[in-house]
């Protein structure tokens, strides 16, 4: 087995999605993950292809603790937006400001307890929300705000972009005075992002 034949030589920097084999070269080993067949790099890290036990693993350059993970807290931008999910655009990992960029997906079912028709009266496009990862099933970051400490952060008025003020259980912009719905979490306009 030529370790070149996959493209990667054994020590080289990997990123997430970089194929570094396929399941009839190697056994996947930590770091990796297979679809349809072709070992890709999880993480950014450096590709370790072991010839004798035929496994590709990628180790961390970063500390691993600033990558998300299941029942991590997130904090993230609202980027495009459907009916039924959001994508939201994750920074920030606890309090700590993430070195690559992580995309997570916030699906209508996942906002709160009691049933929810629109994402439009979750939040929008550019705001600013805190969630929890609850999978991360095909290298995509599942999201919900299910909790009174997690939804939007810092809403912005979708006529004036002005930052929304939280007004029983409305949301008003104190320019234009367009009323705008959110799920908000309990600390809603407090503290840096």
């Amino acid at each position: 087995m030529n370790p070149k034949a996959s493209g990667h030589k054994s020590g080289q920097l990997v990123l997430p999605g970089e194929r570094l084999g396929v399941i009839e070269e190697f056994i996947p080993n930590s770091g990796t993950y297979v679809k349809e067949g072709v070992i890709y790099s999880k993480i950014v890290g450096r590709a370790l292809m072991d010839l004798l036990s035929k496994r590709v693993s990628v180790y961390p350059l970063i500390n691993p603790e600033i990558i998300p993970k299941i029942s991590s807290t997130v904090v993230g931008q609202v980027g495009h937006a459907q009916s039924d999910n959001v994508l939201v655009r994750i920074f920030k990992l606890g309090s700590r400001h993430l070195s690559g960029v992580f995309t997570g997906v916030l699906h209508v079912s996942d906002v709160r307890e009691r049933y929810v028709k629109s994402m439009t009266e979750v939040c929008k496009p550019g705001d600013i929300i805190r969630a929890k990862v609850i999978s991360d099933k095909n290298q995509v970051f599942h999201l919900s705000t299910n909790d009174k400490n997690l939804g939007v952060l810092y809403a912005f008025c979708t006529r004036c972009t002005n930052l929304l003020e939280p007004k029983r259980y409305e949301m008003r912009c104190p320019n234009c005075g367009n009323i705008e719905k959110r799920k908000t979490a309990l600390d809603y306009g407090q503290g840096e992002i």
